[in-house]
């Protein structure tokens, strides 16, 4: 065995990372059985030499660029039109790069926290859909999470084909959304799945985008002020204060016949936390940009429900979420969100629901209504079929332009006291509007005097009409205003009316 002195080590490493650094290399989106979006044009970048020039290939197109200083190269491929067979993407510079098994057609981002994340295998719908899972053209990406400080330009995921084998592993929402696209619609379907349960809408949102709004900016600055005082060796103390107690715990629980409790989580450096506002957009959405996509689907809000402050302030977070992320890819990516589903909880979760519906006044976005699809005793219900099947018949009517029955359950749409009554009117009444089981309820009504009672409700046409013998001069109704609520006002497709109220009084506990 021969042995190189120092000198000509370095030289022999030097020589063989030369050509490292040479590699044109791509994102991991950029993979074998990728999904490129149908017509526009798409973007194709990654990194070499600078100076290198690179040209890329698919379907007969070709595009090149030149890579620049930064090591930075990005060209676009022009609009095609939606193919299942499969395609071959190369891209050239000194090296070149093969990516098999393309499709083109349509590209969804999914996003959110734990509900996004849900995966199909743990569905209420898991045993008897897996066999039919056996979609070659539907596909997913499920981006590693990943929380950062800076934006990063990498990611760690791979597109993976449905199968019964491989889809238990998917986003169920994002599975059952991107089925029914492919299904209605013929064409491949590519979704990314980023997302990361227990997080905060803030820690989805660019830091520059939050910076311009000073309730927000607040939130950073004490996130900042956290981190500056962190002590590590103080959490390090604690925590091996609190596992000593644990594994006593363990110890009792084991000689009693007791399961064993969870052991404690050690304090994080707030600089890396997953809620920290911007950490989850500079991991897990700006290594996406800018690659094509139709439109995103959103399930969130849970994490905000926290108090009535923090809900509050989702009103203002949500559409500000859409336009950073609009102003990244394109300003008319198509978004629409769950408004978040019933639950038993003590939580101000009807303000986070009213500013969902709020958030419907900016353009081209959508609402799946889940008021019905929740479980009372599970933050996390298991029908995510439901979830996924109103997603696309937004997506399918409003960004596809498809015939279908209604793609929304009755939104408010004005009202008027009359006397002793207050009268509601209503959009999206395909089909009249309906009790579902049994007499119209859900409703409470009040005077000036803010004293909420049960109201008595019926259908009058397209209106809803409130009253009730213990207000004289009604001036507001609410409806399922509450965090598991009981309302059962439908219309005749068969979806649920979102909740609402028709006051504007300040709220100041849940």
């Amino acid at each position: 065995m021969t042995l190189l002195k120092p000198n000509s080590l370095a030289a022999l490493l030097l020589s063989t990372a030369v050509p490292a650094l040479a590699d044109v290399t791509l994102p991991a989106l950029f993979s074998d059985h990728m999904v490129m979006q149908a017509d526009v044009n798409a973007p194709v970048w990654g990194w070499a030499d600078a100076g290198e020039e690179v040209t890329v290939s698919l379907a007969g197109h070709q595009a090149t660029a030149r890579t620049g200083a930064d090591g930075r190269w990005r060209t676009n491929l022009p609009p095609m039109k939606s193919r299942a067979e499969p395609l071959t993407l190369t891209v050239e510079g000194k090296n070149k790069l093969v990516i098999q098994d393309v499709l083109i057609g349509e590209v969804w981002l999914a996003s959110g926290q734990s509900n996004m994340a849900f995966q199909f295998s743990r569905g209420q719908y898991a045993q008897a859909e897996t066999e039919a899972a056996a979609l070659p053209q539907v596909r997913m990406f499920t981006v590693k999470a990943q929380s950062t400080r800076a934006p990063q330009e990498r990611c760690e995921g791979a597109w993976v084909v449905a199968t019964p084998e491989t889809v238990g592993a998917f986003s169920a929402v994002a599975w059952f959304f991107g089925k029914d696209l492919h299904g209605r619609l013929g064409t491949p379907v590519g979704m990314i799945n980023s997302s990361w349960g227990g997080t905060d809408i803030a820690a989805w949102t660019s830091e520059e985008a939050q910076a311009g709004v000073p309730a927000l900016k607040e939130a950073m600055e004490s996130w900042k002020a956290r981190a500056a005082a962190f002590d590590a060796a103080k959490a390090e103390a604690a925590h091996e204060k609190r596992l000593a107690a644990w594994k006593e715990a363990v110890r009792k629980a084991k000689a009693e016949g007791r399961p064993a409790p969870r052991g404690p989580r050690k304090e994080a450096h707030p600089d890396v936390s997953q809620n920290r506002p911007a950490n989850l957009f500079n991991g897990m959405i700006s290594p996406l940009i800018p690659y094509a996509l139709r439109g995103a689907i959103w399930y969130q809000g849970e994490h905000n429900c926290a108090t009535v402050e923090k809900a509050s302030l989702y009103a203002t977070q949500l559409p500000l979420l859409i336009q950073d992320w609009r102003a990244r890819w394109n300003k008319e990516l198509a978004f629409a969100w769950v408004q978040l589903p019933n639950f038993e909880q003590t939580a101000p979760r009807p303000l986070v629901r009213e500013a969902m519906l709020k958030s419907l006044s900016v353009p081209n976005t959508g609402m799946a209504v889940t008021i019905d699809a929740g479980e009372a005793n599970d933050n996390h219900p298991k029908d995510k079929k439901t979830v996924g099947g109103r997603l696309a018949l937004w997506a399918l009517a409003k960004v596809y332009g498809a015939d279908v029955p209604a793609w929304s359950g009755p939104l408010p749409a004005g009202h008027e006291v009359r006397g002793g009554e207050v009268v509601l009117g209503f959009e999206h009444t395909t089909g009249g509007l309906a009790a579902r089981g049994g007499e119209l309820r859900g409703f409470m009504i009040a005077g000036t005097d803010k004293v909420w009672k049960p109201g008595t409700a019926r259908i009058e046409g397209g209106k809803v009409v409130v009253s009730s013998a213990e207000v004289a001069a009604p001036v507001a109704v609410r409806y399922s205003w509450a965090s598991n609520p009981d309302g059962n006002l439908f219309n005749g497709a068969g979806l649920p009316a979102s909740p609402f109220r028709t006051d504007d009084w300040e709220i100041t506990a849940p």
